[in-house]
């Protein structure tokens, strides 16, 4: 450990130089990856800019979950539908499990208004946020029909 800061102490310029490649490798990386939105400002945007919400996770992972409003568009069908998503004047929020996937869609895209939402679905649902789907359409066409009785 001694050799190590005697090392740092005698090669600061070294160490400088490594300290702005750092830097400059996450901001490089942060900005190929797009911008990132938490699920809070998600709503704001939609309220306020009416920002679009593409989900790109596969249809039945779509049809499980959502995000009211969001439409699907898998990762797989996005390459095809590029020109559709560039065309959209106002913000792109860009929906995935993680918010991995959603940085690779972005460098895709390759537009300036586009976004991720922090933590994808995982962490919309994290933050305590609803998703509709599949079970919620189910509810309402069962909601004031009688349950079905196990006893006769």
């Amino acid at each position: 450990m001694d050799r190590a800061l005697e090392f740092v102490g005698h090669h600061p310029f070294l160490f400088g130089i490594l300290a702005v490649l750092i830097v400059l490798f996450f901001a490089i990386e942060n900005k190929r990856s797009g911008r990132k939105v938490s699920p809070n400002t998600l709503g704001m945007m939609v309220n306020s800019q009416n920002a679009q919400l593409i989900d790109i996770r596969a249809k039945k992972k779509f049809s499980t979950g959502y995000i009211q409003g969001s439409r699907n568009i898998p990762f797989t069908e996005l390459k095809e539908r590029l020109e559709e998503i560039r065309a959209i004047e106002h913000p792109v929020i860009i929906i995935c499990d993680m918010g991995v996937q959603a940085g690779a869609a972005i460098q895709m895209i390759g537009k300036d208004s586009v976004y991720r939402l922090d933590g994808g679905i995982g962490g919309w649902q994290a933050g305590g946020m609803p998703l509709v789907g599949l079970k919620d359409v189910q509810a309402k066409q069962t909601k004031g029909k009688n349950k079905p009785s196990l006893l006769k």
